[in-house]
């Protein structure tokens, strides 16, 4: 099994040649979409902060764990799209591959259909189950019904951009990001300085980027030669494919479910507080998701090299990615984590450059959470060579005991005895600790039989 020499303009042979110079080449792009994603967010939540309000600002911010609870599962069938695509492409099975992109696209729609209307049927519940308090549930739950238009875009963005990456094309994902979410600020401004819709506004300017950016990959993909085009005739469900893909989709799904679950949980304490600490969290959290995103580049890498390269039976390779990519999260996490910490009050000012004591809040949060981030990018990136082997379950059940079981036992014990902020903080790399740890056991288990799975003599290679 060997992987095709031939590549295109935006294609990466990810089974020949030197790794970290590639797995750079690879990440960096998708580094860069998550950092201008975040950032068009981040205008979301400054305008929201500094023309509606410390109340809209905690609305926001405090819906973020609650659609992260109902989208991660279908997000992860969409990584379980990019291994099933990146190890057809690395063992040749090109017309395997097609089979799956037009499975794909349909599956998306279905799902994102399904969670608008979900979001906008049990999204107020939701959110009174999280105990959001009065003066900002109003919002929160109009927030959420409109957001969730824009879920069958986000959807086919995602599953899009996700047989993209597969063949090593992180390129055209960053530019069609780019120009939805330049449109997205637009809409913004014009949306809450102009017209006045406050959350609305807010909400309707992504759901009509998402729109934006689901039309522009569909378009590449039809456009596209080869193993990932798209003919919209022949969309449809292939159950054999389904079935590969839910099998290592489905338990990732659920493992960041679990880890919603578990931020939702949290939250819902951190709301007890007020909204000043709400909006303080929220700030917070948004300074935290561009440290994040910068080290689940590399997860998202480690999934792609590992798919392909096991997929070629190329398993010392496999073992060269793992190193990188871990090393490379890790690094990430640290460097940027204490720079954010150390610029944390100009950051932080930025969204509410008026109230000192959402500043003090937000600050409270960070230091436990950036200062440590390297544990969450180590974390990532095993689970990210555990799925590219197509192994999804483990990580799963690790993720239910090491993260989601160990904050509910916290928020349930040590928060009562310490009803403070910073103890439902520090539960976030306590977690991620045992579960990086848990998650490289179960990979030096399941090693060696995955490599003789699917070439014997290959960990002699």
């Amino acid at each position: 099994m060997t992987c095709s020499m031939k590549t295109k303009r935006y294609e990466l042979d990810m089974c020949h040649g030197p790794l970290a110079k590639k797995i750079l080449l690879f990440a960096l792009p998708l580094m860069l979409s998550s950092v201008l994603q975040l950032l068009f967010n981040a205008a979301d939540v400054v305008v929201v902060g500094r023309f509606c309000g410390k109340a809209s600002l905690a609305a926001v911010g405090s819906t973020s764990s609650l659609i992260n609870l109902l989208i991660n599962l279908f997000v992860g069938l969409s990584v379980g799209a990019n291994v099933v695509v990146a190890q057809d492409l690395g063992a040749g099975k090109r017309e395997q591959a097609n089979r799956t992109v037009h499975t794909c696209i349909t599956l998306a729609v279905i799902s994102g259909v399904f969670l608008a209307m979900v979001g906008g049927v049990l999204g107020r519940q939701m959110l009174e189950w999280m105990g959001s308090p009065s003066t900002v549930i109003d919002l929160a739950a109009l927030y959420v019904r409109i957001y969730f238009l824009g879920m069958p875009a986000t959807m086919v963005y995602n599953f899009g951009s996700a047989m993209l990456r597969a063949q090593g094309d992180t390129q055209r994902p960053l530019y069609y990001l780019t120009f939805a979410g330049v449109f997205n600020v637009v809409l913004n401004l014009f949306f809450i300085v102009v017209c006045h819709w406050d959350v609305a506004g807010v909400a309707a300017a992504t759901s009509i980027a998402q729109y934006i950016s689901a039309a522009l990959v569909l378009r590449c993909l039809v456009r596209e030669e080869g193993a990932l085009r798209l003919e919209l005739h022949r969309l449809g469900m292939h159950w054999s494919v389904v079935r590969r893909i839910v099998r290592v989709g489905l338990p990732a799904g659920f493992q960041g479910m679990l880890f919603s679950l578990s931020n939702v949980i949290i939250q819902s304490a951190i709301n007890s507080f007020g909204d000043v600490v709400m909006a303080g969290s929220a700030a917070s959290q948004n300074i935290e998701s561009f440290v994040y995103t910068a080290m689940n580049a590399f997860y998202q890498t480690a999934i792609t090299f590992v798919g392909q390269n096991y997929g070629a039976g190329k398993c010392r390779r496999v073992d060269r990615v793992a190193v990188y990519c871990v090393s490379f999260a890790v690094l990430t996490g640290l460097i940027f984590g204490n720079g954010v910490y150390l610029l944390r009050e100009p950051l932080l000012s930025i969204y509410s450059p008026d109230d000192p004591l959402v500043v003090q809040a937000g600050v409270e949060r960070l230091l436990p959470i950036v200062c440590f981030y390297g544990l969450c990018g180590y974390m990532e990136a095993m689970v990210g060579v555990l799925r590219g082997l197509g192994y999804a379950v483990m990580p799963m059940i690790t993720a239910l005991v090491g993260t989601c079981a160990m904050r509910i036992l916290w928020v349930a014990t040590v928060f009562p005895m310490w009803p403070e902020p910073g103890t439902l903080y520090i539960s976030y790399p306590i977690t991620w600790a045992l579960t990086g740890t848990i998650h490289f056991l179960v990979f030096l288990c399941v090693r060696k039989r995955a490599y003789q799975r699917v070439m014997p003599a290959s960990i002699e290679e």
